[in-house]
């Protein structure tokens, strides 16, 4: 950590914050499950010394502390994305201080494309693994402790969450994600070619949190609403609002996951 996140992590500690073994990143669409956390406290992200601001329409921009199926947790209202002209410095920034305040087990959580044709709209997708288009890394320049890639996506969280979902009667696919660095969608052209390369979704973030956390021996789970359709024969555009719908229609799916498995990891 640098100076700037012991400068954050001082200033949240003088707030008499606890430590928190569960962290949580909502993505686009996806803040609805605050309202099933019992809250301790929330600060604004502008509040926190060096924290970066949420910019995105839907992303509120507040760091939530409380409990959720009675375990400790620290949720990220709203995250940040190398598109708003973040560096991934700032983009993970927050990931380090989840780490200083105990966290161990990590869910992020993002709207993204289907791909694969057997997915659907308001699907749920268990991240099995990426394929990395935002043509950078968080881990230029760091010290790297976990360089196997393969190993990103924690086994035991993943199976966790299937069975979960099963006992739940909660469908989800699993699948590979691809960020792009965005903020356009795609094109026919590029819809395919990332199909062709094994992507079963497309989105514009997670994966720079999920490589930090990893890196930091943070367990990480990625779960995705699929809120579009990328498939070139049939394309649609795919406009802010019907994203915003489609993740509405899914989240009450997602919130029961994410409550009902956090009530089940090991803290």
């Amino acid at each position: 950590m640098t100076e700037r996140h012991y400068e954050a992590v001082n200033f949240l500690n003088s707030l008499h914050i606890d430590t928190y073994p569960v962290g949580i990143i909502l993505g686009t669409g996806l803040g609805g499950l605050v309202k099933d956390i019992k809250i301790k406290s929330e600060i604004n992200y502008s509040e926190i010394p060096n924290f970066p601001v949420s910019t995105v329409e839907s992303h509120s921009g507040k760091l939530i502390f409380g409990t959720l199926s009675g375990k400790k947790i620290v949720a990220m209202q709203g995250r940040f994305h190398y598109y708003e002209g973040y560096s991934m410095d700032e983009v993970t920034f927050p990931v380090y201080i989840m780490k200083a305040l105990g966290v161990k087990n990590l869910i992020v959580s993002n709207a993204c494309g289907a791909l694969n044709p057997v997915f659907s709209k308001t699907d749920l997708m268990i991240m099995s693994s990426h394929i990395n288009l935002l043509f950078n890394s968080p881990l230029r320049n760091k010290k790297i402790n976990f360089s196997d890639g393969s190993k990103i996506y924690s086994e035991r969280l993943i199976k966790l969450a299937e069975k979960t979902a099963l006992e739940n009667g909660i469908p989800v696919q699993k699948g590979v994600y691809c960020p792009v660095q965005g903020p356009n969608l795609e094109t026919v052209a590029e819809y395919r070619m990332i199909r062709k390369m094994g992507g079963d979704t497309v989105g514009m973030s997670t994966i720079p949190e999920a490589k930090i956390a990893h890196n930091l021996g943070i367990e990480v789970l990625g779960l995705s609403i699929i809120t579009d359709e990328g498939f070139p024969d049939t394309l649609k555009v795919a406009l802010l609002p019907h994203i915003l719908e489609a993740a509405a229609v899914a989240e009450p799916k997602l919130t029961l996951l994410i409550r009902k498995l956090v009530g089940a990891v090991d803290s």
